[in-house]
């Protein structure tokens, strides 16, 4: 299974984002609306971070930092990993487990396509094993589908 499989298959596709000028309150009033566990940074079109729950707890929290007065700059995660589309899912996981991070930006030729979360990940896992699961069922009764 190819990554641009999973973002097809999401039902939401939405790519939430922050300027890197942007306080911390603003991102966690985001994520906290969307539901969702990180934001990506961008600046001028271009993915310049990732802000994610992990960086509000170990860079503002623990530091000791205000939300409403911290920008985005002072604590995202700069070195951003990505993932292209056409990398399997098994290059995805590799990644998020050696790596220890759990969202993924999607970039081809330079253009953010999406986010790819752990649950997403999981999901298409247990998506893919249903289907396998049911083909064999099928196999073994004899039957045609």
């Amino acid at each position: 299974m190819k990554i641009r499989q999973i973002l097809q298959g999401k039902k939401i596709n939405a790519l939430y984002t922050v300027s890197s000028d942007e306080t911390v309150l603003d991102a966690l009033k985001l994520m906290a609306e969307k539901n969702i566990g990180a934001v990506l940074v961008v600046d001028r079109g271009v993915l310049t971070g990732i802000f994610s729950e992990r960086d509000y707890a170990r860079k503002v929290i623990l530091k000791g930092r205000h939300s409403d007065d911290t920008r985005i700059a002072d604590v995202m995660t700069a070195n951003v990993i990505t993932i292209e589309p056409e990398q399997s899912l098994d290059d995805c996981m590799v990644i998020m487990s050696d790596k220890h991070i759990r969202h993924l930006p999607v970039m081809s030729d330079g253009r953010l396509l999406g986010i790819i979360s752990i649950n997403d990940v999981v999901s298409a896992i247990i998506r893919d094993q249903k289907t396998r699961i049911d083909s064999l069922e099928s196999y073994i009764s004899g039957s045609p589908y």
